[in-house]
């Protein structure tokens, strides 16, 4: 059977899921909290591992090898690369990149390093379940590839750079550190993102005026996903 991690970045991409969840216990452990719970009959675990990718590896790590979760699911928000993408708008990752992992001086690509993988292909059989909670949700679902960074991005010149140079759609601060984990500790993972900002100049504005809204959409499709997983 299942034990499901949910992550989060922020609170606030984390209070929607703690609403409809039953059997609430909290655990504290490396000055975090972790909520075990049940949904519709599943052992789920939530946590928000505040923003970045070092915090999102150690939430992403202590979920899988502390709590035994043998599938995670990242729940949040992005910002758009792609013209196709609106505020509100669903995404989820066929794979991740960081684009800001930089030993080019090596002769490398950008978001490589010697026996790593420069974009990590998350899980299919989650990915197929995601598009059919949308169907039966009547919800357009995008997909492609969504870079990770360090940084929040607000810059139509570096947005256009990652596009180009790593082929994504969208960008954010933590999915692919939670990819590197999953991938080397080998559990299936799932990344969905919903959008906030354009990663443009008005991107700070138009983050904070949509994130509610958008984690609110994201949490919600997360947890249809969770009833429909085995």
């Amino acid at each position: 059977m299942s034990k499901i991690a949910i992550m989060g970045a922020m609170s606030e991409e984390i209070e929607p899921l703690l609403a409809k969840v039953k059997n609430i216990k909290r655990v504290e452990y490396a000055n975090n909290s972790y909520y075990e719970a049940t949904y519709k009959g599943k052992e789920i675990v939530i946590a928000y591992s505040k923003i970045g990718k070092v915090f999102a590896s150690l939430t992403a790590t202590i979920l899988l090898e502390k709590f035994k979760c043998n599938k995670l699911l990242f729940s949040g928000v992005a910002g758009a690369i792609s013209p196709d993408l609106n505020i509100g708008d669903l995404i989820i990752a066929d794979g991740l990149c960081q684009h800001d992992l930089d030993i080019v001086a090596f002769g490398h690509p950008y978001g490589y390093v010697p026996e790593g993988e420069v974009c990590i292909p998350t899980d299919v059989k989650m990915r197929t379940i995601a598009k059919e909670v949308a169907q039966k949700r009547g919800l357009t679902l995008k997909e492609g590839i969504i870079a990770t960074g360090d940084q929040f991005v607000a810059n139509s010149e570096r947005k256009e750079w990652i596009g180009d140079t790593f082929n994504a759609k969208a960008l954010e601060m933590e999915g692919a550190s939670v990819a590197v984990i999953c991938n080397a500790l080998d559990v299936p993972f799932f990344i969905l993102r919903a959008i906030s900002d354009s990663a443009n100049d008005e991107a700070g504005v138009d983050f904070d005026e949509f994130l509610a809204s958008s984690a609110k959409i994201s949490a919600d499709f997360i947890l249809d996903m969770v009833e429909n997983i085995e």
